[in-house]
């Protein structure tokens, strides 16, 4: 073939090139856009729908379980009033002030999306939809508050408590939320939460703490028999809360991936540590392991695990669940035997006292291979002193800010039962029910 033909072929063939590589740039740019994945979008229902059993039924039956008979159903009622009350509040504004930019948006978002504005049936957050990672949120933010019922059962108008559900969401939730997983100044910092140590069990074990010590004790608290009535339902709420853990760890990944793998991993493996190691603690202590020390443990380890989640690897969290397990139980029985507070179900307990052991061992143990970020054992010293400002900034707000939404009820309404009604039991002088 003569050399100008050899040329000529080799011009067309470059401009063929060309004019495919440029066909394929419009192409190319709408791939670099969000689309939707289906594998993470059945993920993430499958977790928001696991996350739910959490609250109702797990975390019912789990209080349900460990109050007093004629106080079971006042309980019940309790988290599930909760969980239909939060939905609607997060419809109208709390998705907006968690996940929006507002004028103040270091520490909270705004009302773009009030009453769900904008969001359709196509409107994506990443690969899922938005609908979709909305009731994601939503799942978090039902079961915060209704952690907090731990703290004050058995002895709160159910008035008051409802009003502090609406209250306490909106003026403490919220806010934090948007300081970690909305762009808030925590998260700009470099405070590592994965799926909640501050926002949901430091937030709700802080509260839980503060709400135990305005309302006062429990009519009988250290001269009555307050034993759980009922273990076996608490043993499934526990057995419910562990399988939707899986959901509020693993889901936090917010895709079908490798972080969710990991994620379900170090959670299963924190929490059999931890309920063993308080099961052993309280076998060393008293003699005996009890039921509802193997179930505390497991619930103290799913707290632990929870910020450290997506950034620890097995071994991490082997240390992890055994510290929450020690730290939570010396802390449920020695320490507020001492001090004499009547946290009923140990809130503060296992989720205050979880949640920061968890916060603070995330900054000790963060692989940098899983999580993006290194730990105290891979060099960055500066994370344990970070992780200890998100738990101080997140105690202040959680503790003042419940307390004054707690003295303002209680001056306009009251917060507390008559002494009549707690010695009937809430079951029958809140409800005009009882368990028979």
């Amino acid at each position: 073939m003569k050399y100008n033909e050899l040329k000529r072929l080799a011009a067309m063939g470059g401009a063929a090139s060309a004019f495919l590589l440029g066909s394929a740039l419009p192409s190319l740019a709408q791939d670099a856009a969000p689309t939707l994945d289906t594998g993470d979008t059945a993920w993430m229902l499958t977790s928001t729908a696991i996350v739910l059993m959490m609250t109702i039924p797990g975390l019912a039956l789990f209080y349900g379980g460990l109050v007093r008979k004629k106080n079971v159903l006042s309980v019940l009622m309790q988290c599930f009033a909760a969980c239909c009350l939060l939905t609607i509040i997060w419809m109208v504004c709390g998705y907006s002030l968690a996940f929006t930019e507002g004028p103040y948006n270091a520490y909270v978002g705004g009302l773009d999306k009030f009453l769900l504005n904008g969001i359709g049936k196509e409107s994506l957050s990443g690969t899922i939809p938005e609908t979709v990672f909305m009731m994601f949120q939503m799942t978090f933010f039902i079961i915060t508050p209704a952690l907090i019922v731990g703290s004050l059962v058995d002895r709160m108008k159910f008035s008051a408590f409802m009003l502090f559900m609406g209250l306490w969401s909106i003026i403490v939730y919220a806010p934090v939320c948007h300081w970690v997983w909305g762009g808030g100044f925590l998260a700009g910092d470099g405070v590592l939460d994965f799926a909640g140590g501050t926002v949901v069990h430091i937030n709700a074990g802080i509260a839980g703490l503060v709400a135990a010590l305005v309302l006062g004790r429990r009519k009988g608290y250290g001269t009555e028999n307050m034993a759980p009535h009922n273990l076996t339902l608490s043993v499934i709420g526990a057995s419910l809360l562990w399988v939707g853990w899986f959901g509020f760890n693993a889901g936090s990944a917010v895709g079908s991936n490798g972080s969710a793998g990991m994620a379900m991993a170090v959670t299963q493996i924190a929490t059999a540590a931890a309920a063993l190691a308080w099961m052993f603690s309280e076998w060393l202590v008293h003699g005996k392991p009890s039921v509802l020390g193997v179930i505390s443990g497991a619930v103290a380890g799913l707290v632990a695990i929870t910020p450290a989640s997506g950034f620890v690897d097995p071994k991490g969290a082997l240390v992890i669940g055994v510290a929450a397990g020690v730290g939570c139980y010396i802390m449920s029985t020695g320490v507020k035997k001492m001090l004499g507070y009547d946290d009923s179900l140990d809130v503060f307990g296992v989720h205050g006292v979880g949640g920061i052991i968890g916060a603070i061992l995330t900054g000790v143990f963060a692989v940098e291979s899983i999580g993006g970020t290194p730990g105290l054992l891979e060099g960055n010293f500066a994370q344990v002193p970070i992780q200890i400002y998100g738990v101080l900034a997140t105690v202040v707000w959680s503790a003042v800010a419940t307390f004054v939404i707690l003295m303002v009820l209680k001056l306009i309404i009251g917060i507390r039962v008559s002494e009549a009604s707690e010695i009937e039991g809430l079951d029958v002088s809140l409800h005009g029910e009882s368990v028979q």
